[in-house]
């Protein structure tokens, strides 16, 4: 019988039983999304397959194309000198479509049962993956086959996101949440290398493998989802997190890590909610009025317009600067998404001891700039110069990123101002995510325009986007320094309290 164990041994069996779960959500969640990033990475691999200069290899016998053509073994429509542009078009089309499907997509998140959403979405990004690569067997060369294929898969990848920082926020309170959710985020970067390695193995030979295979692997790993995802830990009688560590008796004390520079107590009715039993779901306006949703959603506007631009561009930059081979081009950009792990952990760290989100994301934002322009002029003078330089921009520039869509996306969607409603979380991750995926279809696009101008352009670009967003932080830093400044004069004048008693 239950009553006849000691208090403390029942809490320590709930205890490891709720760790476990919570482990096992967080390693779940954590492989859910790095098939998701695995599966988009291809492309970025690829395109140096699909253009690239011919001269130096041998032409078959039975070829066609004329002596003096030397783009006779790129793929068409992609062997003309306009490659760049349409290159560009076919990742504007996966990432124009994640933009505006993500906006949405967060709405259905608060709405539908996650486990049944993001398998659905887990295999249709799949079937969409291995269709990509499916045009190299099945020898389609018409451009708006890709383009139509990428936004089917831009769109159905929006079902990712929202749902699993919603199900982690489920699942971890607020506490360490900048740390962990800084590990659990290195799965973007993990992705980006898998998929990286997985497209270079076939690179150079059939490369509608370098797609098939990561295809294949999600959609499995949506049927894993299926079976096994678990979506609030109410559902195993698992204990529900702490969303706030403090009480609501002092709202005014600035050494509550609650009363950050969000804190509105002007919010509108439209984002709490009554003590009911069943919350509902925030409205999409409620959740734009959540204080600093909009500062931290423009400000990943423009750090996901830098990040992904590296990501979709780097391979091919390294491949026609430091004229590497297309698989060593590929297999020496996943040192970007390296430090990108090192950067979202020290991120994460740093913000949970200081309580400064803003003030984390613009003190890196500050360091990348100078980085990126030193990484273009001294990046490719070396091998060793050039990895040193791909770890520290990848840390400086994933690390804001990472945090953003992660722990500060979370915080806000369990925002004190909610009255303890969690409904919000897939929404406010989705508007803040949607804004950036905006940056993040703007950024490849102006790089595909503007590289026939020069790499240094391209570099001049992201360095004026990354100033921007931190410019975007300067009032939420303000109000977290004033926070600062106020807690430490408070807890001076408790020290002197109990120096001097009366």
């Amino acid at each position: 019988m239950r009553s006849s164990l000691a208090p403390g041994v029942w809490f320590l069996r709930s205890f490891s039983r709720d760790s476990w779960f919570r482990g096992f959500t967080l390693l779940l969640t954590f492989l859910i999304y790095t098939c998701y990033h695995m599966s988009r990475k291809p492309i970025s691999i690829v395109k140096s397959r699909l253009h690239q200069n011919c001269s130096e290899l041998i032409k078959p016998i039975n070829d066609t194309h004329s002596l003096n053509d030397t783009s006779w073994c790129s793929w068409s429509p992609f062997d003309k000198d306009d490659y760049k542009e349409l290159l560009g078009a076919v990742d504007n089309a996966f990432l124009v479509a994640y933009a505006i499907g993500m906006f949405i997509s967060g709405i259905f998140g608060e709405r539908l049962p996650l486990r049944y959403y993001l398998s659905a979405g887990m295999l249709l990004s799949g079937l969409f993956t291995s269709l990509f690569g499916l045009g190299y067997f099945w020898n389609i060369h018409v451009l708006w086959y890709f383009v139509l294929i990428q936004i089917c898969n831009g769109l159905v990848q929006t079902t990712g996101w929202p749902s699993v920082v919603a199900c982690v926020g489920n699942w971890f309170g607020k506490g360490k949440r900048g740390f962990i959710m800084g590990i659990w985020n290195s799965h973007t970067s993990v992705g980006n290398i898998l998929g990286s390695l997985i497209a270079g193995i076939w690179v150079n030979q059939e490369w509608g493998l370098s797609f098939i295979v990561p295809g294949v692997i999600t959609a499995i790993m949506g049927i894993i989802t299926f079976l096994f995802l678990i979506e609030y830990p109410e559902d195993v009688d698992c204990a529900p997190p702490q969303h706030h560590d403090g009480s609501d008796k002092d709202q005014d004390n600035p050494e509550d890590p609650e009363n950050s520079p969000y804190t509105n107590r002007e919010s509108s009715q439209e984002t709490m909610t009554s003590c009911s039993k069943e919350p509902v779901a925030i409205s999409f306006l409620g959740a734009l009025k959540i204080p600093g949703v909009i500062e931290f959603s423009f400000c990943l506007l423009f750090a996901k317009l830098v990040s992904y631009t590296f990501l979709y561009w780097l391979p091919l930059y390294i491949f026609n600067v430091a004229h590497f081979g297309a698989k060593e081009a590929g297999d020496l950009s996943t040192l970007f998404d390296v430090g990108g792990i090192i950067g979202g952990i020290m991120a994460g760290l740093i913000s949970d001891y200081t309580n400064g989100r803003a003030t984390t994301c613009c003190i890196m934002l500050i360091l990348a700039a100078p980085m990126m322009f030193l990484y273009n002029y001294i990046g490719q003078n070396g091998i060793v110069s050039s990895i040193v330089m791909l770890i520290i921009c990848g840390m400086l520039v994933n690390g804001p990123y990472a945090l953003i869509t992660t722990a500060v996306s979370a915080d806000l969607g369990t925002h004190k101002s909610l009255k303890g409603n969690a409904k919000a979380l897939s929404t406010v991750s989705a508007i803040i995510d949607g804004t950036g995926s905006i940056g993040a279809a703007l950024g490849p696009l102006l790089a595909g325009l503007i590289s026939p101008t020069g790499w240094n352009n391209v570099f001049y670009m992201l360095i004026s986007a990354d100033i921007l967003a931190c410019l975007l932080l300067c009032r939420l830093v303000y109000k977290e320094i004033l926070a600062w400044k106020s807690s430490l004069s408070k807890g001076r004048g408790s020290s002197l309290a109990l120096t001097h008693p009366r």
